[in-house]
């Protein structure tokens, strides 16, 4: 009907994925797409939904590069890959432009270590990966843990050598303050200076999302005895991490950085799904010092959507429903938008996780989907509240702009492009 035309073509603003940079013919394939990109963990189940046999994604690849929705076999892949590789070339530098723009998206906010050629600031907004300042001391016993973190804790590792020698530092300094004041607050000061608007904590896939107070004395006991070598404990890592997520989010609010936190099950298979939960991240959102930020719960939590929920009655919590929106069938993603939206409308954002998986489901393809899926559960969802007299056609319209747009601005302090 009206509505779904309306919410079809509405613009929008996608506040999390993973958008890849132009890469010319011949040069150094993007790797900066991800802090813990997936494939460095083993092997795992995926989700019927997100395997490039779904149909929806035959869908995309019809509707971004004129393939066939029908065939298969490597005569279809060869053509998918040529028509893809031909698309990106033509369109150079505009092509992530051009993907947004047949979504109707107006700016996606880029999950990467850094950006680059082909994500222009005023479409591509930078968030950045802030979960390597949590780990200064060495990692050895926590990757050790399980199969699926060894790797992960080092490409932490990596990436706060990075950030230490983006501030002209080899080395850590030797007190816990002093990291504090010449590592964490530089460094998000730094991520602000270059275009960030929101830094990303991906601790799920390391840890459980209970960052519970911390003995600050304890925690500078802590990183004192390690800081020129040694491996703490788990138990003491445990708590210099709490004591880390604080004062990183309680950085980020002055800078009107938002600080975005993965929550979903899965993926991975020794993965923490109780660690992931959203009920997890109550005591930090229950802190008087960080009621400065704003938070977003990633993924809304899925499938945890009722303690989401709960969460929203925080001033300074948003949930988006990007992943969801793929995993979850249509009616399920509309059962939680109209639960959602009946209850605090003005904390619901959408998001697509677009990631890039090869030809076959690239970002573009995964965006796609994921814009498809949202667009029509919306619709549904706020069909039905018309129906019951919930909502007038007005106010139906004037919550799809705050799920697709509005909520994002204000969460981010954007200003609209399109």
């Amino acid at each position: 009907g009206d509505l779904a035309r309306y919410i079809d073509t509405l613009s929008a603003i996608d506040v999390h994925a993973h958008p890849m940079r132009f890469v010319a013919t011949g040069a150094p394939k993007d790797s900066e797409y991800d802090a813990l990109p997936l494939d460095a963990i083993p092997p795992f189940v995926v989700p019927f939904p997100l395997r490039p046999e779904h149909p929806l994604f035959r869908a995309a690849q019809h509707a971004l590069f004129g393939v066939s929705e029908t065939d298969t076999g490597a005569a279809f892949a060869s053509a998918l890959t040529a028509s893809r590789a031909r698309t990106i070339q033509q369109r150079g530098e505009k092509y992530g432009e051009w993907v947004l723009d047949q979504m109707h998206i107006s700016q996606q906010l880029a999950n990467r270590v850094a950006m680059g050629a082909g994500l222009p600031a005023n479409r591509f907004r930078w968030v950045s990966f802030v979960d390597a300042l949590m780990l200064p001391l060495d990692v050895t016993a926590e990757a050790k843990r399980t199969p699926d973190v060894g790797s992960l804790y080092a490409l932490e590792a990596k990436l706060l050598t990075r950030y230490l020698a983006d501030l002209g530092l080899a080395r850590i300094p030797p007190t816990l303050e002093a990291y504090e004041q010449q590592v964490v607050a530089p460094t998000l000061a730094r991520q602000k200076h270059y275009g960030a608007v929101a830094i990303k904590f991906e601790a799920a896939y390391l840890r459980p999302l209970t960052f519970e107070p911390a003995d600050v004395n304890a925690a500078r006991a802590i990183y004192a005895r390690y800081a020129n070598g040694g491996t703490p404990t788990h138990d003491e890592y445990t708590l210099l991490q709490n004591h880390l997520f604080r004062v990183i989010a309680r950085a980020a609010g002055p800078l009107s950085l938002t600080v975005h936190i993965h929550s979903i099950e899965g993926f991975g298979g020794f993965y923490d799904t109780d660690g992931a939960a959203p009920h997890n991240l109550e005591s930090a959102f229950n802190d008087p010092t960080l009621r400065g930020t704003t938070f977003v719960i990633l993924h809304g939590g899925w499938p945890r959507v009722d303690e989401t929920m709960a969460l929203f009655a925080k001033p300074n919590v948003y949930a988006d429903i990007s992943m969801m929106d793929i995993l979850a069938a249509p009616d399920a993603l509309a059962r939680t938008l109209r639960m959602w939206l009946s209850d605090t409308p003005e904390k619901v954002l959408f998001g697509t996780d677009a990631f890039d998986g090869g030809d076959a489901e690239g970002w573009e393809q995964v965006a796609w989907v994921a814009s498809h899926n949202a667009r029509h559960a919306l619709a549904v969802a706020l069909s039905g509240m018309m129906r019951d007299g919930e909502i007038t056609s007005e106010r139906a319209r004037a919550l799809a702009r705050m799920v697709l747009r509005d909520n994002a601005q204000k969460a981010h302090h954007l200003i609209a492009t399109q």
